[in-house]
This record gives structure tokens, C-alpha cells and sequence, in this order.
């Protein structure tokens, strides 16, 4: 990711929980998504990834029913937010300034590699799905919130799917169309691609 990309994100830090669906402050919202995400991963303390955290409301949420969550992201700004949340709210998470393309992991090192509204912005998603992959422990799971959105840009289902099934036999889609997730209605294609070994 370029210094341009980090200086955007910079730029957005500030406002970016306003968003219901990044800050996950209204309590509805904040529900949809622990209940659409928990019952995915493996029990606590499972090692969860949390690659472009943003300001970490995903990893929070994570760490608050027991997971070791590692929080990447490339935006300082972004960071710095999600640490200070962590310390309001008394949870426990590690947040790492890194390109969510290459984080500092090793090979092999966590239960759950979860990305949210990121694999669409690279400009070579089947490599960095690569890198991905290859974090995950034997046994580990791959979910992806991506979406195609009204602008064009984006990754559509279809496409997310095919680039998974390059590496991972077991794939599922699920369309996130209800406005429980996002604080709003939608119309454009949003959804969540989980894939176990």
C-alpha cells in the first residue's frame, strides 16, 4: 500500500466510527455482527487476525467474548484510535501499525483470519489472499466481509469465491443485505465469505 493510501486513511480516522457499521456504537448493530460472527469462529481464546482493523470495533468486540485478537492496520491514526478504545473499554487486543498485504505474523500463527471491506483495494487480491492463507494454522478459518458496491468498485461475490477456491475446498457465501449491519438500507451486493479447512 502506497504512503498515499496511509495518508487517506490518516485523513479518515477522525470520523470513520460515525459509520454504524465501522464504530459499531449503536447497541443493534453492535448485536448483528456478534451474532453473525461468533458462532463462525472456534471457542476462546482462539487466535484471530484482524487484518485492516480500522479503529479495531471488530477486534474489541472479539476480544470481549475471550479471543487473542491481533489488530493490523496501515493507518497510524486508525491505530492509535483502536488502542485508545481498547484502553476505555478495558480490553485486551495488540493493534500493529503494518500493510494488512504483509502482517508482521508468522506463517501458521492464528485460528482466524479476519478481513472486512479490504481484499477489494488491492490491486493483486489473489496474492495477498496468499499471504493470508498462509497464517492460518492447521484447521484454521478464512472469513472475508467484502462487498460490490454501488460505485462499481468492489469485489462481487462470484469473483471473492472463485479466488478462494483457488486455495480452500470448503467456501461459503452469505449475502449481508439486512440493514442490521450496516445502520442503514443497502442495495448494493454485501456479504461474507467463510471458508474452513
Amino acid at each position: 500500500m502506497s504512503d498515499e493510501t496511509r495518508q487517506y486513511w490518516d485523513e479518515q480516522a477522525a470520523t470513520f466510527d460515525d459509520e454504524a457499521d465501522h464504530g459499531l456504537r449503536d447497541p443493534a448493530v453492535r448485536r448483528a455482527w456478534a451474532e453473525l460472527l461468533l458462532p463462525l469462529l472456534p471457542a476462546a481464546p482462539a487466535r484471530v487476525a484482524d487484518l485492516g482493523c480500522g479503529t479495531g470495533s471488530l477486534s474489541l468486540l472479539l476480544a470481549e467474548a475471550g479471543y487473542d485478537v491481533h489488530g493490523v492496520d496501515l493507518s497510524p491514526r486508525m491505530i492509535d484510535a483502536a488502542r485508545a478504545k481498547a484502553v476505555a473499554t478495558g480490553v485486551q487486543a495488540r493493534f500493529s501499525v503494518a500493510d494488512a498485504a504483509v502482517p508482521p505474523m508468522e506463517p501458521g500463527s492464528v485460528d482466524v483470519v479476519l478481513v472486512r471491506h479490504v481484499l477489494w483495494a488491492f490491486e493483486e487480491p489473489a496474492d495477498v489472499l496468499v499471504s493470508w492463507i498462509s497464517l492460518l494454522a492447521p484447521g484454521g478459518r478464512l472469513l472475508l466481509v467484502e462487498g460490490r458496491w454501488s460505485t462499481g468498485a468492489g469485489l462481487a461475490a462470484t469473483d471473492c469465491e472463485a479466488l478462494v477456491r483457488q486455495h480452500r475446498q470448503q467456501v461459503r457465501v452469505q449475502m449481508l443485505n439486512e440493514p442490521s449491519y450496516w445502520g442503514k438500507e443497502v442495495t448494493d451486493e454485501r456479504y461474507l465469505l467463510v471458508s474452513s479447512h
